[in-house]
């Protein structure tokens, strides 16, 4: 009965979330537009509207430095902000904790250490680096998941594992670049502070279709996710198989994030903050997935457009200015979550 119950509530409590989040994004893609059209204006030399438009439509004098030099930053902010977005979901989901993401619990270090053997041994090609980062991720989770399967799931013991995985990695990753050569260390450390500086076509390609599969594949689970996020025994009498839904969603959100990592290294504290704020905006009961996607974009491409713009024409690693922003995020979030407890 008070299952039945839960469920009633859920459903209406949903229905009204719904209705808020589709507001919600249509206002998020509004943002998104008007970030991504600053971010094709800006620039060594600023273009207008009109010369942009043009541009994109292969005239004027702007097309190569707009469509092939700022477009595909702007795309890759838009993208890797979105992938960070649901990363963050997937886990703040599956630990039920608004700690639980992928630079958190040390994914993100893990996807960095796959990339310093990849630059360190194996030569560091494109394929390379993304195959390590991807393999270096999906281990940290594996022997995070695993630890904290003992004695049934936790989501707290996930987290608290988690980040003393992510300080052990952390001291593994400076070792590396302490014993690797001069050069590599340089590109390393450079890499490491994720950067969106030099992103071109033939970067992003695979990338964005990588995320676009990832993504659609998440979404067709987004609802038996959700169930699980209230409970086992709700999702399990709803029909959802638990382990194979959390072996997906730890692959998709490893997925995310180590391409991520791969092309513009660890960009840190978006996939933290950017599910929480969606969820906030809706009003959701959960941590929904198009809020948090769509709030990763806006928070990506705008913390990118501060990076570029602080000390132009110097362009900072965007990862300088979301870790500012994160760090602040992350002292009210623990201040919050201390006064409730």
């Amino acid at each position: 009965m008070k299952t039945a119950v839960n469920v009633v509530v859920w459903r209406g409590a949903a229905i009204r979330a719904e209705r808020r989040t589709l507001v919600l994004a249509a206002s998020l893609v509004v943002v998104m537009l008007g970030l991504g059209l600053l971010g094709l204006c800006f620039g060594a030399s600023w273009a207008n509207p009109g010369e942009v438009f043009a541009a994109l439509g292969g005239y004027g004098d702007s097309v190569v430095v707009i469509r092939d030099w700022r477009l595909p930053r702007v795309l890759a902010g838009l993208v890797f902000g979105a992938a960070l977005g649901v990363a963050g979901a997937i886990f703040q989901n599956l630990t039920r904790n608004p700690m639980g993401s992928p630079d958190v619990i040390g994914l993100d270090a893990g996807a960095y250490t796959g990339a310093l053997v990849a630059l360190t041994v194996l030569g560091g090609a494109a394929g390379t680096l993304a195959l390590s980062s991807v393999l270096g991720g999906l281990v940290v989770a594996a022997v995070i998941y695993l630890l904290s399967m003992r004695g049934g799931l936790s989501g707290l013991r996930l987290v608290v594992i988690g980040v003393a995985m992510n300080a052990m990695i952390t001291a593994l990753n400076s070792w590396i670049v302490l014993r690797a050569d001069l050069d590599v260390a340089i590109a390393a450390v450079g890499w490491h502070a994720g950067s969106l500086n030099g992103i071109g076509w033939p970067k992003v390609v695979l990338p964005f279709a990588i995320i676009a599969v990832l993504l659609a594949v998440m979404t067709t689970r987004s609802h038996a996710m959700h169930q699980a996020a209230l409970g086992d025994d709700l999702a399990v009498t709803s029909g959802v198989g638990l382990g194979g839904l959390r072996l997906l969603m730890v692959l998709v959100g490893v997925g995310c994030t180590a391409t991520v990592t791969a092309v513009a290294g660890p960009i840190v504290f978006i996939a933290l903050a950017a599910p929480q704020i969606g969820r906030r905006l809706a009003k959701a009961p959960g941590v929904p997935l198009l809020p948090a996607a769509l709030t990763g974009a806006v928070l990506l491409q705008g913390a990118d457009l501060i990076a570029q713009m602080l000390l132009a024409p110097v362009s900072l690693p965007v990862g300088v200015v979301s870790a500012a922003i994160g760090g602040c995020y992350l002292i009210w979030l623990l201040t919050k979550e201390v006064r409730r407890s």
